[in-house]
């Protein structure tokens, strides 16, 4: 099973990669978000699973757009069963 997981996270994660490698140096910097939207994607699907780092990406993504001031907009951290922050 952990090892499924692993497959969906890099799975999601390599077109991200690609994106990094080899679109994002030809266009200009226009992020209007720290971290950058592939930055918190990877992060995001790390941090909290393929399935919902997916979907936190994808909301992400979906203020990306000119009237949003974008700003600092961390990952969320991960609660745990108990609602501990990082499952700690």
């Amino acid at each position: 099973m952990k090892s499924e997981k692993r497959i969906m996270r890099r799975a999601l994660q390599a077109p991200i990669h690609v994106y990094r490698k080899y679109i994002s140096p030809l266009k200009p910097p226009s992020c209007r978000f720290y971290p950058t939207c592939s930055a918190y994607a990877l992060e995001a699907i790390e941090v909290h699973g393929a399935a919902k780092g997916a979907w936190l990406a994808a909301k992400r993504i979906g203020r990306c757009h000119p009237f949003h001031p974008g700003g600092f907009d961390p990952v969320p951290e991960k609660l745990s069963s108990s609602g501990d922050r990082n499952g700690k």
